[in-house]
């Protein structure tokens, strides 16, 4: 049958199971709008309160149920506001499908009003990108875009249609999305082999877990695999969740501000079992001094990822689900009592503590955990509070913690929250913020609004910029540059003004007040926190030491 473009795109994302959409429209995607306001029954859309919210709530769509989050932006500057959220998505490995429409084709390269080349600015942060220039060759191009999205390693896709394209009519035909196996090539039975006999062989094996494994839906075997490796787990900032937070031989996160129990652990093991991870400079501390007693076997399903920061003993290349399928059926159970007693000892030695008086991030994310059983999807902004979040709160499945890992990306939480939330209805969902990342992207507020999301916005409030001060207060002499932002603006005025409810907490006893209310209500609600501004995140690693090195506020007393 003969459509427009614009109808195309529309009928694609209908091949592709697209239920939800997150955009802000625009001139140049007018025509596309158009034909979202016909079949609003098929799919929903989300405006969201600025493009890179919804370049974040496509990301966290993506993230909380495993399918390809799609976000739209008109030309210009619509295009250029997805850039953080399509890099976001990027570093960490997301589904995404970013459409942009750009001016007519006889307009291109003119300066033309509203053009910008998305294409050229998105190559190195996309898996691949498009400008589409032929209406003929529209529907196979977004096709293609939603395999590649979703193949091996996924991330991000770009594809830009000028404007007289969305015009454009053509034959279409309907096609069946094209079934995308696993990555298996690299299984082979040579690297299982090697990968047994290195487990066999290892006295003292730790597993650290990445956010491969989460996206290789590889939970159920991981901990068949934990199971009979008999070895303590750490995880990366990505990996929360793929195994167990609250299971005996879980021993925290891993690297700057990862636990000394896993820190040490790694820095004394013999094998080091990593599974969907690519060892960021966060977690290695100094590449040259990391896990130096080890041999280390990595499992991962991008062949760049080995040997890149750090130098393997062995590898096996493909899906995580499958590699752990295929070795826990060959490999007999292991036993290493004499090494975990050790650790188990460590973290007997070294738990994560906080002040016992008054209120502190980590005494928030505790009775969050502890207000909702870890039954809930947290996501976060970048800062403190995302080191508070990830230490504090215990992730028993993944998809559960959401954040921005590689990026580092300031403003990400809220607009991942509302993603998280519409994909995850069933699921209660609280994004834990600092002052500084809500002053970002606070505007989606609104958005949560509009949408009637149950969402709560656990704002940790210090106002200050919690975590470069800290690195000032530690390393700069405490030369507090421009880090402090203490004023007067009013989170809660905020809050109310864009139709949610704001409520302040200063004590503990109101934080339980404010729990009982936000919990009670099925519209978004704003907890303001008002914390000490020097209340620090430890442990932590200094720059360029080993992650043996790691320190905490005791021994800062003691030297």
């Amino acid at each position: 049958m003969q459509l427009t473009g614009a109808q195309i795109i529309i009928e694609c994302l209908n091949e592709q199971g697209v239920d939800t959409v997150f955009g802000y429209p625009g001139g140049a995607i007018l025509n596309l709008y158009d034909e979202l306001y016909k079949h609003s029954d098929e799919i929903h859309h989300v405006l969201t309160s600025h493009e890179q919210g919804a370049s974040h709530a496509a990301d966290g769509y993506a993230r909380a149920t495993g399918k390809v989050g799609v976000c739209m932006a008109t030309s210009g500057p619509g295009a250029t506001n997805l850039v953080t959220g399509i890099a976001t998505a990027y570093m960490d490995s997301v589904p995404m499908v970013a459409i942009t429409c750009n001016v007519g084709v006889p307009l291109l390269g003119k300066d033309s009003f509203q053009e910008i080349d998305i294409v050229g600015i998105t190559t190195p942060i996309t898996k691949h990108n498009f400008i589409v220039k032929d209406i003929t060759k529209l529907a196979d191009t977004i096709r293609r875009a939603f395999k590649i999205a979703k193949t091996g390693r996924p991330g991000p896709v770009l594809v830009d249609v000028p404007k007289d394209i969305t015009a454009a009519v053509t034959e279409y035909e309907y096609k069946e999305p094209e079934y995308i196996p696993r990555v298996t090539k690299g299984i082979t039975e040579e690297a299982i082999d090697t990968a047994i006999e290195m487990i066999q062989a290892a006295e003292r094996p730790y597993i650290f877990v990445g956010g491969g494994a989460v996206i290789s839906n590889a939970e159920d075997e991981l901990d068949a695999f934990v199971s009979k490796v008999q070895a303590p787990v750490a995880d990366s900032l990505m990996g929360k969740g793929a195994y167990d937070g609250t299971k005996p031989l879980y021993t925290g996160m891993l690297g700057m501000h990862g636990t000394k129990t896993a820190n040490y652990g790694v820095s004394e093991c013999d094998l080091l079992i990593a599974i969907g991870v690519r060892f960021s400079d966060r977690v290695t501390g100094n590449a040259s001094k990391f896990a130096s007693n080890a041999k280390i076997l990595q499992f991962d399903v991008d062949p760049a990822e080995i040997n890149k920061n750090v130098v393997t003993d062995a590898h096996v290349i493909g899906d995580i689900r499958e590699i752990l399928r295929a070795i826990n059926q060959r490999l007999n159970q292991q036993k290493h009592d004499a090494w975990i007693e050790k650790i188990m000892g460590y973290k007997e030695q070294y738990p994560m503590t906080y002040p016992k008086e008054g209120l502190s991030g980590p005494y928030i994310i505790e009775r969050l955990y502890e207000r909702t059983g870890g039954d809930a999807i947290i996501t976060t902004e970048v800062g403190q509070h995302q080191m508070w979040a990830a230490q504090f709160f215990k992730y028993a499945k993944p998809r559960t913690f959401l954040s921005s890992g590689g990026a580092g990306t300031m403003g990400y939480g809220l607009g991942a929250s509302i993603g998280a939330a519409i994909g995850c209805p069933d699921k209660r969902v609280i994004n834990v913020a600092g002052d500084g990342c809500f002053r970002m992207n606070m505007n989606e507020i609104a958005t949560a609004v509009r949408q009637k999301l149950p969402l709560i916005e656990l704002v940790i409030d210090n106002r200050v910029l919690g975590m470069v001060r800290q690195w000032q207060n530690l390393f700069y002499e405490q030369r507090y540059s421009h880090t402090v932002l203490d004023d007067g603006v009013d989170f809660v005025k905020l809050a109310e003004a864009m139709g949610a409810t704001g409520i302040r907490v200063t004590t503990r006893e109101e934080l339980e007040a404010a729990f009982d209310t936000a919990f009670a209500m099925d519209t978004p609600v704003l907890i303001d926190c008002m914390i000490e501004k020097d209340l620090k995140v430890w442990p932590m690693v200094a720059p360029g030491a080993a992650i043996s090195e790691v320190f905490d506020e005791a021994d800062m007393k003691n030297k």
